[in-house]
């Protein structure tokens, strides 16, 4: 039986052809047989991929012998099968994150100039013990309908191109001069939001290393993560160990769920949480709700 594997990464870093990486990363992955999305700037490149394992440690291999990609953070998971990424989509964009905000961001060989501190998990850890410090979500709202940190902040954004209006908003302004840690799914959205909140005044600004999937890796539900975490393929979700919290409310009965699926308004791009009844339409779903209920 075929086993399945995930890489997600990304790395800042100043390329001076976009294209030319675009055209060696689409032939790389056609002739391995990968799927996922690939995004590539003159900042660098944020990407996952998924397939067959022999197939995707080729990737690996190969896309880390190019100089500016080798000191890459390859998070690996698992994949389910062909299902993950049914398509290839590897592009240039004038943003690895779509901010709306590229001229913020400076990068140079070693990064994003004037980001965030990064914290591995264990010095997460370390700085909760010894400060008061506050989480902010750097997904979108939806996201950590299913999952987050205990009690951290989850802005009112739809999409990353709100983070901007949200912080220049003044809602934050409480916490320009306290420890914020900001976290995301894999790092990158955490790259681009800290330095924009640096650059808006905020004093003490961490992002956790790795994202929330290296924490995962490293506690676990033991931590203090709950929930799921949302996706950006077709699994949808992942947990980290059969333990996991279910934080979700379904959206059409109100049972616990962790299950997220396409809002069923076409004029809706929201990702919205669906217990599995509510998902097939079953008049099980009302009865569900007067189980719950009872």
């Amino acid at each position: 039986m075929a086993v399945y594997k995930v890489l997600l990464f990304y790395t800042f870093t100043p390329l001076a052809d976009p294209e030319a990486i675009r055209l060696w990363q689409r032939d790389l992955c056609e002739s391995l047989g990968l799927g996922g999305r690939i995004l590539i700037s003159s900042n660098g490149i944020n990407g996952t991929v998924g397939g067959e394992l022999k197939a995707v440690k080729k990737y690996w291999r190969k896309t880390r012998e190019y100089a500016p990609f080798k000191d890459i953070d390859f998070k690996w998971s698992e994949g389910t099968g062909p299902e993950d990424f049914p398509k290839l989509k590897v592009r240039v964009r004038p943003e690895l994150v779509g901010f709306g905000a590229p001229e913020e961001l400076e990068v140079d060989a070693d990064g994003i100039v004037g980001g965030g501190a990064h914290l591995k998990p264990a010095e997460l850890h370390e700085l909760v013990a010894a400060k008061d410090v506050t989480f902010f979500d750097g997904r979108n709202k939806w996201e950590a309908d299913i999952g987050r940190f205990k009690n951290a902040v989850v802005p009112d954004v739809a999409t990353s191109h709100d983070f901007a209006r949200e912080l220049d908003s003044g809602k934050y302004d409480h916490l320009k001069d306290k420890p914020v840690v900001t976290y995301c799914t894999g790092g990158v959205r955490c790259e681009v939001l800290s330095a924009m909140m640096i650059k808006r005044g905020f004093r003490e600004v961490y992002q956790l290393d790795g994202g929330i999937v290296r924490y995962g890796e490293a506690f676990g539900d033991s931590g203090l993560w709950e929930g799921s975490l949302y996706i950006f393929d077709n699994r949808k979700a992942v947990t980290f160990t059969p333990d996991a919290a279910v934080i979700g409310v379904c959206a059409g009965c109100g049972s616990p769920s962790s299950r997220m699926e396409n809002c069923g308004n076409s004029a809706c791009r929201q990702q919205l949480v669906i217990c599995d009844y509510c998902a097939a339409g079953s008049v099980r779903c009302q009865e569900h709700a007067l189980e719950i209920s009872a």
